[in-house]
């Protein structure tokens, strides 16, 4: 019975069913076989009401959609270009920085990807770098970023991990600070690799007038940053706050000081970046709902003995564990990656005496890494469509970058200090 409604399910994806409608049906099933009232399902819908930090996802979804139709990239880019461009290595640099920003900032590397392609790749052609660096370096900074705050992706693991009443607790500023370290560390193995393939002609420093130009341009985009990251690291004010503030700052800049959103537009804009937070909010109340079952019918208990007694290392497990979810990274899209895995996985990481702050940087790390992982990591296709070049090629340029940032991922899992340093 059990494998036939299995395979209904595989047949229901397979047909392009929505994946929070296969959730739901799932704990559905789970609840009637308990001989739970359906009803249970809604309330965990409407529970979602009751979390405040789940207003930051739709206002900071809203910030990051407006800023990819603004102007915003192309001043993020020239700013940056003009500090550091000049550098040996530079034009790299400014890639990858400018691209961890703004995936932080938006929350989606695909955007990433869309939105500062046209301006980086080129650049870094132009600058003396081969079309193929160029390629798997925007590729794969267009991944970064994730572990950044306030990164959607960080928001979404602590709002599922907090569901599961861990030792120690998750919380979101927590996430905030602890993917800090591993951050910093896979921009700077980029950079330095980057630094090594730099082009022998480096680009001629702009002078102190293009600086000013450049800082002056990007006056409005300069203290968002500071506002959000300074307001949430220092702790006066909350993520959510956080997001209202940025939401609000955001839409004033691009629509009423520099007017690059016309008004009309703006319904549009709307609309596309509330389907996303529907979405997640959806996906979000069917896996609360999910969760809930899997607790009831003691499922991570007894999937947790079953995996100590195959694996009986901790470090064995968490080696194996990189590797799952690295490939679940590859096949599934970052939000439902999170509240499908984590009410699985979080308990038997924990078990093994892993801090689920660390486990939450190491699933991100490498769930960001799996975004561009060969043959189906979704960002590989994106580049291909984006830059018109065979997947193929893009895998191939693309897979330095990869066994970097997956030695940073195994440096991250391997060293828990990198993600407790700032937080224990």
């Amino acid at each position: 019975m059990i494998a036939l409604i299995a395979l209904g399910i595989l047949l229901l994806a397979l047909c392009g069913t929505p994946f929070f409608a296969l959730i739901a049906i799932v704990a559905m099933l789970g609840f009637l076989a308990q001989g739970y009232d359906l009803a249970i399902v809604a309330v965990e819908i409407n529970r979602l009401g009751e979390m405040p930090v789940l207003v930051a996802i739709p206002l900071f979804t809203l910030a990051g959609y407006l800023l990819s139709e603004s102007g915003a990239p192309q001043r993020l880019v020239r700013l940056t270009r003009a500090l550091v461009g000049w550098m040996p290595g530079g034009l790299a640099i400014v890639a990858v920085i400018a691209s961890a920003l703004f995936t932080a900032l938006t929350g989606a590397s695909g955007v990433t990807i869309v939105a500062l392609g046209a301006v980086l790749y080129p650049a870094l052609v132009s600058g003396g770098y081969s079309p193929r660096f160029a390629l798997g370096l925007v590729t794969a900074s267009g991944s970064m970023g994730l572990l950044f705050a306030p990164s959607l992706p960080l928001i979404i693991y602590g709002v599922v991990a907090q569901q599961l009443n861990t030792t120690p607790p998750v919380s979101v500023e927590d996430l905030f600070y602890a993917g800090i370290l591993p951050g910093v560390l896979m921009l700077v193995v980029v950079s330095l690799y980057a630094f090594k393939h730099a082009p022998k002609r480096s680009e001629a420093w702009s002078g102190l007038a293009e600086v000013k130009s450049a800082l002056w341009e990007a006056r409005y985009e300069i203290p968002l940053p500071i506002l959000v990251l300074g307001g949430i690291y220092s702790g006066s004010i909350a993520p959510s706050e956080a997001a209202a503030l940025t939401a609000v700052y955001v839409f004033l800049i691009t629509v009423v000081v520099r007017r690059e959103i016309a008004w009309p537009s703006l319904p549009a804009i709307m609309r596309e970046a509330m389907m996303l937070v529907g979405a997640i909010l959806v996906i979000l109340g069917c896996a609360f709902a999910l969760t809930n079952y899997l607790i009831d019918a003691d499922v991570p208990s007894q999937l947790f003995a079953w995996v100590q007694a195959h694996v009986q290392s901790k470090w064995i497990f968490m080696l194996v564990l990189n590797g799952f979810l690295l490939v679940f990274g590859m096949l599934l899209e970052g939000y439902p990656a999170i509240v499908v895995l984590t009410p699985l996985v979080l308990p038997i990481a924990t078990g093994y005496g892993i801090d689920p702050v660390h486990f939450g940087i190491l699933f991100l790390a490498n769930l960001q890494v799996g975004l561009f992982l060969a043959p189906l990591g979704m960002n590989l296709f994106i580049s291909a469509y984006r830059f018109r070049q065979p997947v193929t090629e893009v895998i191939r340029a693309s897979w330095p970058f990869f066994l970097l940032l997956f030695a940073c991922v195994l440096l991250i899992t391997y060293v828990p200090w990198l993600s407790l340093a700032l937080v224990r």
